[in-house]
């Protein structure tokens, strides 16, 4: 019976569990994995919050290009004349630029979310001939004195460069008189000999 008991005595326990070591492995191994994934998470957080400003950025451009053409806002005092020459970015704040917010809560410039760059072509009279239009939209937040020109691009921004512009587009406004209509306007401005009559 001695013999038995003994016997039973050396026989493996049901009650074993993970040893102190097992566990801190574990705990390794999971440490190296939220550690390889982490900087795509950054990543990807930081590219969908920029996807976001590049999408309210075009509402607001889209919002200034509409109130020019319907006169609810000032034509651009800048303008060019010559579009394949880089307009310069705007030296600060007070450069002739048109304040935007999403929610639209603050008449105070310094509260808004973009800042609206409108260049036109230079003409005798846009109200009577149309004109074209360089939109660019910068962050409120942008370090003026130091801005680019060229826009940013989503796929490998990242956070952003809060110096270049967030949209850049090119647009026609056409004649706010009813003495001649857009088509004829538009002709006469890019002096297109391809089929406007």
């Amino acid at each position: 019976m001695t013999e038995q008991k003994q016997h039973q005595n050396l026989s493996p326990s049901r009650d074993g569990g993970y040893t102190i070591i097992e566990s801190l492995v574990a705990m390794i191994v999971v440490s190296v994995l939220m550690i390889a994934i982490a900087p795509v998470m950054a990543f990807s957080v930081a590219t969908r919050v920029q996807a976001r400003r590049i999408e309210l950025a075009t509402q607001a451009a889209k919002t200034y290009i509409d109130a020019l053409r319907v006169g609810a806002t000032p034509i651009p005092i800048q303008t060019y004349t010559d579009a394949s020459q880089v307009q310069p970015a705007p030296a600060n704040k007070t450069d002739d630029l048109y304040c935007s917010n999403s929610n639209q809560t603050s008449a105070n410039c310094d509260q808004k979310e973009f800042l609206v760059q409108g260049i036109r072509s230079a003409g005798a009279n846009p109200t009577d001939t149309g004109y074209s239009l360089i939109v660019r939209v910068y962050r409120a937040d942008a370090p003026f004195g130091s801005l680019t020109t060229g826009q940013q691009s989503v796929a490998n921004s990242g956070i952003g460069n809060p110096k270049a512009p967030l949209v850049e587009m090119k647009t026609e406004i056409p004649p706010t008189t009813t003495g001649e209509s857009a088509y004829r306007s538009l002709c006469d401005r890019l002096k297109s000999a391809n089929g406007c009559k």
